[in-house]
């Protein structure tokens, strides 16, 4: 594992003195609780969950952008 997402990985710990066990038909306050939060955070979390899910590796860093830019030729010109 990478020393710096490590570092990322220890500023989120889970608060076990607030945990509680409820029904799945019980109503759920958790997208009212997000839409509180300031959109870096709920970055932060959302990039939490994919790394829980997906893992540390290279790979899932990122994937490498590439950009092309090229000049289009009016029709009939000739073609170089």
């Amino acid at each position: 594992m990478d020393p710096a997402s490590e570092e990322e990985h220890d500023e989120f710990r889970l608060d076990r003195t607030h945990f509680s066990v409820t029904r799945l038909t019980d109503p759920d306050d958790a997208v009212a609780y997000w839409l509180t939060r300031p959109p870096v955070e709920r970055l932060q979390a959302l990039e939490l969950l994919r790394r829980t899910f997906y893992g540390y590796t290279s790979a899932t860093e990122g994937l490498q952008r590439v950009l092309e830019v090229i000049q289009l030729k009016p029709p009939g010109s000739p073609a170089s």
